[in-house]
């Protein structure tokens, strides 16, 4: 992770920059009381990490838990959270940490459903690991413990509304790799990238990236997006001889298109630290601005 997205690390959260994901392991913990929750009520437990804020604990219910693809690598789970902490989620891209209990090292995981206060419900993506069965392999109404709604999110108004740098942005452009997907979907689905519409909208296209066909999540919303103004692009590295799409790696694809308008373009990434720079730096050189390529971290 780094994010292998929030794809090998269950957290996405874009590893060009210094902030772990599937390095996501604290780097020590100290508890000073134990765990405790009453309901859906807050309680004041602090874990310290050793970086970022300091997590305040409240009790979460799992909901819902199924295979988010084919080969069964990666799980879609749907989590009840306390009012307040599903209004503290305002931007796309943000994240919570999550436990079991004390005994469990905190998963970072990017919230992968739309924000939503009137809706106290978080959906993650999470990939399968030798040490997140406790989450992945939860039966609905396990409970675990959810941090507050930690983050800034994808800077999307700041740098893409505008003319902050003097071109109006009317292209959107999406890399995901592996579980990656998360906080793009959230984007998407947020409305907040203003994507398509009888308006006038912006274009958009997404690319995502993973090794076959089996490992593809949300396949069953690729035509929903589609419909909202999303070109899907899904990308394979290890194809089967049935495949008949791309292949390769998100950046190679990127580099085949081309950056439409790049002036007027800006960009989401969250994947791994390699697919983070490649198409950071083949953006750039096309000319897109580099405070418009953004990244949840």
């Amino acid at each position: 992770l780094w994010l292998s997205a929030i794809a090998s690390v269950n957290a996405f959260v874009p590893v060009h920059k210094p902030v772990p994901t599937t390095v996501f392991a604290p780097t020590q913990s100290i508890l000073p009381q134990p765990l405790q929750t009453n309901g859906f009520k807050r309680e004041n437990c602090v874990l310290f990490m050793g970086w970022g804020p300091d997590p305040i604990w409240s009790a979460g219910s799992v909901t819902a838990s199924e295979a988010a693809n084919e080969s069964g690598s990666t799980v879609r789970i749907t989590v009840q959270v306390p009012p307040e902490t599903a209004a503290e989620y305002k931007t796309p891209g943000q994240y919570v940490q999550m436990i079991l209990n004390e005994d469990t090292k905190p998963l970072f995981l990017a919230i992968a459903s739309a924000p939503d206060a009137e809706n106290a419900y978080f959906e993650f993506l999470i990939k399968k690991t030798d040490n997140n069965g406790w989450i992945t392999d939860a039966a609905v109404g396990s409970q675990v413990q959810i941090s507050q709604v930690l983050g800034n999110g994808f800077p999307m108004e700041e740098n893409l509304e505008g003319f902050k740098f003097d071109f109006p942005t009317q292209n959107v452009l999406l890399f995901a790799a592996g579980s990656g997907i998360a906080p793009l979907k959230a984007a998407m689905e947020s409305g907040q990238l203003n994507v398509g519409g009888g308006g006038g909208g912006r274009t958009a296209r997404l690319y995502y990236g993973v090794q076959t066909s089996e490992d593809l999540c949300y396949v069953e919303d690729f035509a929903k997006w589609e419909q909202m103004g999303f070109q899907v692009v899904p990308v394979l590295s290890q194809p089967g001889p049935e495949w008949g799409g791309r292949t390769g790696y998100v950046q190679n694809c990127l580099e085949e298109d081309g950056v439409p308008i790049p002036r007027n373009s800006g960009a989401l990434l969250c994947g791994m630290k390699g697919m983070a720079e490649s198409v950071t730096a083949i953006l750039t050189k096309a000319g897109v601005f580099e405070g418009r390529v953004l990244t949840n971290f």
